[in-house]
């Protein structure tokens, strides 16, 4: 399993060992040791499934505030996703700054993303599984969103969405959240320590 930092400290691009023959493939998704000895220290709680219909769904930008904030893995078992992660602590030289990366199920890959990050995916196919982990449970009086086109954090999505739930559609941009003292991330120089 090969773990490497991307361009933001705290979110890291997830290459699993895939080991294939005549039969198939074999691979491990998940392993405790590995993240661990990789400095990634964290206790999963609840696994999440998603299936998307149509190319253009659009999921995001999602958070939990602490106490139930998540760190979360997220891997696409079928079809390709656009995944995000935007750095939305306060005092963050990253703030505002995001990552995308291509997960699909033939490159396997994964992304581990921290606290303080918001999260959010566009399907590049129809019929789109996405799995992921969590080390918190779902809380939704904690649950929050940003807009997926917020001119502030600005993502280069490789389209536009066409397929997008009323409450991702109605987001408030960040500085609204931020301006209604909704966010209570805070930096933290070492984010794998972070709240984890």
């Amino acid at each position: 399993m090969k773990v490497t930092e991307t361009k933001l400290k705290g979110v890291y691009l997830i290459e699993p060992k895939v080991f294939g023959d005549e039969r198939g493939w074999f691979m491990e998704s998940w392993s405790k040791q590995k993240f661990e000895s990789a400095g990634l220290n964290v206790e999963f709680v609840q696994d999440n499934h998603s299936f998307s219909a149509d190319k253009g769904t659009l999921r995001g930008l999602h958070y939990q505030i602490e106490p139930m904030a998540q760190a979360k893995l997220i891997r696409c078992t079928k079809g390709a996703i656009f995944d995000v992660a935007v750095d939305i602590r306060k005092g963050s030289p990253n703030y505002t700054k995001w990552v995308g990366v291509e997960l699909n199920a033939e490159n396997k890959k994964q992304l581990f993303i921290p606290h303080g990050f918001a999260h959010g995916f566009l399907t590049l196919t129809d019929d789109v599984e996405v799995q992921y982990k969590a080390d918190n449970f779902y809380a939704p009086h904690y649950d929050g969103n940003i807009r997926w086109d917020d001119p502030d954090i600005d993502i280069d999505w490789p389209f536009d969405p066409t397929v997008l739930s009323d409450k991702d559609r109605e987001a408030p941009l960040l500085k609204e959240r931020v301006n209604r003292n909704e966010l209570n991330f805070m930096f933290d120089e070492d984010i794998r320590l972070w709240n984890m």
